[in-house]
């Protein structure tokens, strides 16, 4: 999105996104109806070239690269093993939507296990993460990756005369109270990239961070009287609950046998990995600078399914690259659109359904394929994607500058005025 000097200020040439009209049964009429096993060999790979970088085995230019060799080969195995091991959290994901297997039985023990040994309240998760999928991009509904608006973030107040409404004209006086106010520098993207990424999980999990920002102050997933829940889950919250605390106890118990430093390096450290792949790939399949957010009156639920994007992983380091990522995470960012159109498909039948969905989306000139996934593009959604205006009822994301990249089209070509009656000076 490239700024045009002009109006006193910068303009910008808007992507018009066009807004579904689909049925959800004209989306649903198109789609045609080894995990453990990797990540255990990957720390017997691990501990063998462990054992084989010492001097009695190779022979190295100096004693300081030995250490440094085992360090990398550890690097490598575990960073591997955090890919496969967010496959299996895929699984759970899976289990969570009744979609692993026929029996809610199977669904719900195979979930159970998976997620708790990954520190995810399997039941408490389930429930919040329905809501996710049936109010996707809602802006009072939704439950994670809610864009902040401008009065939410306390910046300057919207100036028709200054300003448009849709963030395709900003003068340069609003832009620089906006910079001010927010601030957009790339050590700051960066933290806060990395902040995201290593705490993100917990922080949904435990305070709501990045969750609706109408629910009260102390919001959590732990907590069964949480505003997100009902009474009636409160037993089966509980037990996720339990699940978190013998997670934890196996962990204090295998630091006990076996010593910290081999749980840090041998699950710890997968472990972080998993969470780091969860939030980078959930993150940027639903925030972009063209993807649309809506408020009640022009919400749908196929909308909604369709205000998320798909992105290979690991693209940006070429085709091989984005092979394994997919490979090994069952391309849970590359089939992200179908799995809101219907999350009963598992991933083994997603590919193909999620190609014809596509072709059908091509149709209404919809395309939801993103840039390739990985820290590069978090770091430029995190630039690109700063505030929502109060008012509107489909809203895009603004920068730092109170421009936005895109604006509504219908699917007729009519251009939308996003819910506001335009017509005021500047606009």
């Amino acid at each position: 999105m490239s700024p045009r000097k002009s109006w006193k200020g910068a303009s910008v040439q808007q992507k018009t996104v066009v807004i579904p009209d689909l049925s959800i049964k004209e989306l649903l009429s198109v789609i045609p109806v080894m995990d453990i096993t990797i990540i255990v060999s990957l720390c017997k790979l691990a501990y063998a070239m462990d054992a084989l970088l010492t001097p009695e085995h190779i022979t190295l230019p100096c004693s300081p690269l030995y250490p440094l060799a085992r360090f990398l080969s550890w690097t490598v195995c575990t960073f591997i093993s955090g890919l496969f091991g967010f496959g299996l959290w895929g699984i759970g994901h899976e289990c969570g939507h009744y979609a692993f297997s026929q029996h809610k039985w199977v669904n719900d023990v195979v979930g159970f296990v998976l997620h708790s040994a990954m520190s995810v309240p399997f039941f408490t998760w389930r429930y919040s993460h329905g809501k996710h999928h049936a109010a996707t991009s809602h802006m009072t509904r939704e439950q994670v990756y809610v864009p902040r608006t401008r009065s939410q973030l306390g910046l300057p107040a919207f100036n028709p005369a200054k300003e448009d409404r849709l963030g395709s004209r900003v003068s340069s006086e609003v832009q620089r109270e906006l910079w001010d106010a927010i601030g957009d520098s790339p050590i700051g993207a960066m933290f806060t990239s990395f902040a995201y990424l290593t705490a993100g999980w917990p922080a949904y999990i435990f305070a709501n961070s990045g969750g609706q920002a109408s629910y009260p102050k102390n919001t959590n997933h732990i907590d069964p009287s949480s505003v997100m829940f009902r009474p009636e889950q409160r037993t089966l919250i509980l037990v996720s609950n339990l699940g978190l605390l013998l997670w934890l106890a196996a962990i204090g118990a295998s630091i006990s046998r076996w010593g910290f430093f081999e749980v840090f390096r041998t699950y710890l450290v997968p472990y972080l990995w998993v969470n780091h792949w969860l939030i980078l790939i959930t993150f940027l399949q639903h925030t972009d600078p063209l993807l649309p957010h809506y408020r009640e009156s022009e919400f749908t639920f196929q909308r909604g399914a369709l205000s998320t994007i798909d992105r290979n992983l690991l693209g940006d380091f070429g085709p091989l690259a984005a092979w394994f990522g997919a490979f090994a995470t069952h391309g849970v960012s590359e089939v992200h659109v179908l799995h809101h159109v219907s999350s009963k498909i598992p991933h083994y039948h997603a590919w193909e359904a999620t190609a014809a969905l596509r072709a059908r989306l091509a149709q209404e000139g919809i395309e939801l394929q993103g840039r390739p996934g990985g820290w590069a593009e978090m770091y430029r959604v995190f630039r690109e994607c700063k505030f929502v205006e109060d008012e509107g009822d489909i809203v895009f994301y603004k920068n730092a500058y109170g421009l936005a990249a895109a604006r509504p089209v219908f699917a007729d070509h009519t251009p939308s005025d996003s819910g506001v009656e335009m017509g005021g000076k500047g606009e």
